[in-house]
């Protein structure tokens, strides 16, 4: 019937899906451990995006916010830029004016 049979053989195709299992094997167990990497340096960039706007506040009140509520009901943040992804609350020092990370 067809002379130019060209195609790949049931081998060939089994090789390559072995392969692929294998690279996929390897590689989720190493993405799946980089979450609380990746929640952290989050953490980190939400905690100085806060800082800016406590010193925006300060810049234009002359005085820090007493809380966190205070910067949100000026508009300075939103209720979501209180708590970090992985549910740690920001702490905030109204004497100082810092923004800090609980530790766990």
């Amino acid at each position: 019937m067809f002379k130019n049979n060209r195609g790949f053989t049931l081998i060939e195709m089994l090789i390559v899906l072995l392969v692929i299992t294998v690279l996929i094997v390897l590689l989720i167990p190493n993405l799946s451990n980089k979450t609380e990497e990746v929640h952290s340096k989050g953490c980190d960039a939400l905690a100085a995006t806060v800082q800016a706007q406590v010193d925006a506040f300060y810049l234009e009140e002359n005085n820090y916010p007493a809380t966190l509520e205070e910067l949100e009901s000026a508009s300075y943040i939103t209720a979501e830029q209180k708590t970090c992804q992985n549910n740690k609350a920001l702490q905030y020092n109204a004497n100082t004016g810092e923004i800090s990370i609980p530790n766990d």
